[in-house]
């Protein structure tokens, strides 16, 4: 186990209608303190928020993730988050609040490859 990194992951959703609480998972935020690692992987399947959602601003969601992305891997994009550092950063991000993105909880977990390890959660809970 010495050989694995602790991590925490976080399931981003969207949440078109905060007052009904429903939502559609849409990504999927990993980070772990001892790296020092902040990923986002997303993907917007249009077909299928549609279907549930059908008056959706598809350019505004996306444009709420790109800020999103930009903040959790530090890409300048003109939020004072980018100040914080990363486990700051991954705290304010998974917080609890009232928009159309939202995250779960977050959940613990143990990896040798973080980056893998993003792409197997990406794949069980998004795809």
């Amino acid at each position: 186990m010495l050989d694995k990194n602790l991590f925490e992951y976080a399931i981003l959703r969207f949440v078109p209608r905060v007052e009904r609480e429903e939502f559609l998972n849409v990504g999927v935020v990993l980070f772990c303190k001892k790296e020092n690692f902040l990923k986002v992987k997303y993907q917007l399947n249009e077909e299928r928020l549609k279907a549930i959602f059908f008056d959706l601003d598809l350019k505004e969601l996306e444009q709420h993730l790109h800020v999103f992305k930009c903040i959790c891997e530090g890409i300048k994009c003109g939020s004072p988050i980018l100040d914080l550092d990363v486990p700051s950063r991954f705290r304010w991000l998974t917080a609890t609040r009232s928009t159309i993105i939202q995250t779960s909880k977050p959940h613990p977990g143990f990896s040798k490859n973080l980056d893998l390890t993003l792409e197997k959660l990406f794949e069980d809970f998004i795809l």
